[in-house]
Formats: structure tokens, sequence, C-alpha cells
């Protein structure tokens, strides 16, 4: 009987232990700048909350300019990112592919498997594999056939497989074909919004340069620190819409989430682990903290 309780309370130790292990998430970008715009105010809280995240961009950025690009822009965007990192508390990795020229090839893939597997992640998020920019879309096509050859000793031999499939999640996009964003996952972002969009902000060539000029609005960007983020703030509002605004009924309740302002929603992807709302709870639990 000692030895049964004894074993008991090993069991018991054991499962709190792993309880409080720190989540590890990692987040993948087709570019630097595009982990923060789709999960970076669930990255401030998870960070807040003592657990692990990794931004990845799959390229280095160096066609997203108007008046350079190549090599000078690469070094542009890589420090920005280092300094994003900074502000959202993440470890930050820019990959050497070309920006425009991304490919869902098997070196491609490997890359992404040793991503995910040298973060032991419990959590990945990318876009979803329908997006106007061909890098996004390769970048979830990557994502998504990472999903599983985790877990395969004999693919990228040279790092340990994981051990368990991790949740893979596509973060919120508004593309309606061939079918809409649907999400499982509704953060609150309300809290740590500011600090979002101050991170944001180091990539002063995209947000203050390069996206502007696309839409022909360059010449209104202010000069100012200040109005600047002001302009970010309102360009990036993160409010949500109808189906983000249901799914923080279900984790915040109804009155809570009529008071929540800015939210970043997730999809589960059907190709990595299947979790339960207790699981969810585990691997998100700033969900319903309000």
């Amino acid at each position: 009987m000692k030895n049964f309780n004894w074993i008991i309370c090993m069991l018991f130790a054991m499962a709190l232990a792993a309880q409080d292990r720190p989540v590890n998430v990692i987040v993948f970008g087709a570019h630097p700048d595009d982990c923060d715009s789709d999960a970076g105010g669930t990255a401030l809280l998870f960070s807040q909350m003592g657990h692990n995240v990794k931004f990845v961009s799959l390229t280095n950025g160096d066609a997203g300019h108007y008046a350079m690009g190549g090599g000078e822009l690469a070094k542009i965007r890589i420090a920005e990112a280092q300094e994003a990192g900074k502000r959202f508390g993440v470890e930050y990795t820019v990959l050497d592919n070309h920006d425009g020229e991304l490919m869902p090839t098997l070196e491609n893939r490997l890359k992404v498997i040793r991503e995910i597997r040298k973060w032991d992640a419990d959590v990945v998020i990318a876009p979803r594999p329908n997006d106007y920019h061909p890098d996004h879309r390769y970048t979830g096509v990557l994502v998504q056939d990472a999903a599983y050859m985790v877990i395969v000793p004999n693919v990228a031999p040279e790092v340990p497989p994981l051990q368990k499939n991790p949740v893979f999640l596509y973060s919120e996009d508004r593309f309606q074909k061939p079918s809409p964003f649907e999400p499982d996952i509704a953060v609150a972002i309300d809290d740590v919004f500011e600090q979002k969009i101050y991170a944001m902000a180091a990539h002063e060539s995209q947000f203050f340069d390069w996206l502007p000029w696309t839409s022909g609005n360059l010449d209104k960007v202010p000069k100012g620190e200040k109005e600047r983020l002001e302009m970010l703030a309102t360009w990036r509002s993160y409010k949500p819409n109808k189906a983000t605004r249901e799914c923080l009924e279900k984790w915040y309740g109804e009155k809570a989430s009529e008071k929540i302002g800015h939210a970043e929603g997730f999809e589960i992807c059907e190709y990595g682990k299947q979790p339960s709302e207790e699981e969810l709870k585990k691997l998100f639990p700033m969900l319903g903290a309000q």
C-alpha cells in the first residue's frame, strides 16, 4: 500500500510538472513583419506569462521596397526584425530565401521541420495557403507539409523528431475563397495592443515606406513617432469581425467579450494534433482572462 501511495504521489507530481512547463510557440511568416501582424498580440501575452515564442520569416524581405532592394534591403529588414523581436520579447529568425521567390520545395520543407523540432513546439502558427501573395500561400503550404513529418525519425534525421505532433493553427485573414477563415480560438489583445503596435513599428521600411507606397499614400505618412504609431494603430486596428466576436464569446463569455476591442483569431489545422477544449485552455492560458 505504501508503494502504491508513493506511485500515486509521483504521478501527481509529474502531472503538475508537465502542466507547469512553459508552452513553446513558433510562428511562421513569409516576410519579416508578417508574424508580428498575424500573432504579435498573442505572442506578447505568451511572453509576459513566461512562455517561449519564436518568430520565423521564411524570406529575407529583399524585394519589399520601391527605392532599394537586394542585400542592402535584406540587412535593413533583418535589423528591423531583431528590434521587433526585442519589443515583442520573442526570438526572431530570418531565413535567407529571396522575397517573392519562395517555393514549396523539399529543401524549404526540411528547413521548416528543423525549426519546429529545434523549438520543441507545442503550437505552430502560420498563414492559410489561400492568400493574395504567393510567398504567404507557400508559407502555409510548407508548414502544412511539415505537420506530421516533424514526428518521423527518418525525415531530417540530424534533428531529433518530436515525440508528439504539435497543434497547427492558421492565423486570421479576410479571404473568402475557396473558404472563409473560421476561428476556433480568439485571443483578446486589448492589454497589449499598444505594445503590439509599437513593436510592429520597428519594421519602419514596411509600415511607413513600402506599404503606404503600394497604396498610393506615402505622402500621408507623418514624420513624428507618436503620429506614426497612431496611424499604424488606426490602419491595423484588429477589431473583431462577426466570426471572431462569436469565438470571443465562447472563450470569455458574452458580457466580457462585448468589451473586447482588439483580438487575434486562429483556426485549427486538421493536419496536426486535434486538441480538446481543456487542452486548448492549457496551451492558451490567457483565454478567458479579462
